[in-house]
Formats: C-alpha cells, structure tokens, sequence
C-alpha cells in the first residue's frame, strides 16, 4: 500500500513537473524576445486558457491531462478520454476561449487600474490568442465548437486561415492548415458516416446556444483587439 501511495504522488509530481518544467522553458523562450515580466504574463495566460479546457473536461467527467507548453508554439491538454459527442467536444473548445477571455479582461482591468502600459500590452496579447483560437476550423477550439452548430462551417475556417498565412506568414499556420485538412475536405464532401451522424446529433436549441456563445464572444474579443490595437501604438 505504501509503495503504490508513493508511484501515484510520484506520478502526480511527474504531472507538475513536466507542467512547471515546459512553462519555465517557454518563460525563458519568449524572454529573449519580449523581456521576462511579459514572457511571464503571456504564459500564465496561455495557462489560464488551457485550465478552461482542464476544468471543463473534468466537469463532464473526461480523464485530461495536465497542461504541457511548447514555446512559440502554445500549450495543450492531453484528453485521455474522447468526448462522447459533439456538444461535449464544444463544451470543452470553448472553456478555454472564454476563461482565457476572463484573464485578458483581468490585465485589462489592472492595467486602467495602475495605468500600465506592460499589462495593457498582455490584455491585448490575451484577447488576441483566444480570438486566434475561436477560427472555425479544427484542430482551433472554434473548429470545435462550430462542428455543434455544423461541420461545414469548417469551410469558413479555410479560407479565413490562408488569409492570415498571407497576411502574416508563420510555420505555425501551416502546421496548422495540415493538421485541419482532412477535416476541411471531410466538410467539402458533406458525407457522413452513420458514427458521424450520431457524433453531430444535436437539438436545434443546443445549436443555437452554441452558436449565440461563439458568435457574442468572437465579436467582444474582436473589438477588444481592434480598439486596443489603436491605442497601443500610443503607449509604447
């Protein structure tokens, strides 16, 4: 009894090491570039975000994983166990979006609070990065939560993704656009097997709740960024 007491604390250790261990890395990464107070704030943001889908995953009852951090590229949360259908799968996408949102609006509300320009600069960060995320297109959380409301919004996702590839060259987007390709050619088919069928199979009020929740917080982090993206030239 001992024994096995003592592999699951080490295995629970393990868990936060290997949390701890890929945030300081990324804390350093970053550092180089944007200096250690910011790099310090955008991951414990990145942070906040993942524990959305944490919590939220543990809510319905998923087995999840600790977040894990790879610098300049994000961070993800291991779900052991699949999401039984659809809305689960939305559930879980848009935890991390909108407590992500609630930690951007935090730096947003200290930064008026003590008039600082370093966490104005990571409210702006913050509301950027799950605005990123809310794309309809899989594996982004919005392709999650749009795939409730229907598959083929994925269709919007692509083109939206290459606009942003022009825009703003990354391998990161292009990573990403691999990753969702079966997904967007499953969406251009519009075949779906009878698993599928059952996967997608949703009330119309649940397809309309989601779609209210994407669409109010997509447009609320799109003029938070837009309006302080106009200030901040002016705070540097």
């Amino acid at each position: 009894m001992k024994a096995l007491l003592l592999l699951l604390t080490g295995a629970k250790f393990g868990k936060i090491l290997l949390t701890g261990g890929t945030m300081l890395l990324s804390i350093v990464a970053y550092s180089w570039i944007f200096g250690w107070w910011y790099a310090v704030g955008f991951v414990v943001l990145i942070l906040v975000h993942e524990m959305g889908h944490y919590i939220a995953a543990r809510r319905r009852g998923l087995n999840v994983g600790a977040p894990t951090f790879i610098p300049f590229v994000g961070a993800w949360i291991e779900l052991k166990d699949l999401p039984h259908d659809a809305e689960t799968e939305a559930y879980v996408g848009l935890a991390g979006p909108f407590v992500g949102t609630l930690g951007a609006l935090a730096c947003f509300y200290l930064a008026r609070q003590f008039d600082s320009q370093l966490l104005l600069a990571l409210s702006y960060a913050g509301f950027f990065l799950n605005l990123f995320n809310l794309i309809p297109l899989s594996p982004f959380d919005g392709g999650r939560v749009t795939a409730v409301i229907s598959p083929k919004l994925w269709l919007i996702g692509a083109p939206i993704l290459l606009a942003m590839f022009i825009y703003r060259p990354s391998p990161l987007l292009i990573l990403m656009a691999l990753l969702a390709a079966p997904q967007v050619m499953k969406a251009w088919r519009g075949h779906q097997t009878a698993e599928e069928l059952a996967y997608y199979n949703v009330s119309m009020e649940t397809r309309t709740t989601y779609a209210a929740f994407y669409l109010g917080l997509l447009i609320f982090l799109a003029v938070m960024c837009h309006d302080l993206q106009q200030e901040l030239p002016r705070v540097r």
